[in-house]
């Protein structure tokens, strides 16, 4: 879930005149970003083996 506080920042740095779908783009993406920052905090994340053994399971 995205704050106030990191939405208002990102707005800050847009330029004077922007798009609607900018602006949903770049929530959806910080959006994304914290929820994986909070992931790696909370260890839920898997190893480098278990990522290649997912990806060799793709290719088959």
């Amino acid at each position: 879930m995205i704050t106030k506080s990191a939405l208002k920042k990102q707005i800050e740095k847009f330029p004077e005149e922007f798009t609607i779908d900018e602006l949903v783009e770049r929530i959806i993406f910080i959006e994304k970003l914290e929820s994986r920052i909070q992931k790696s905090s909370d260890n839920d994340t898997i190893s480098e083996e278990q990522l290649d053994e997912e990806i060799q399971k793709w290719f088959r």
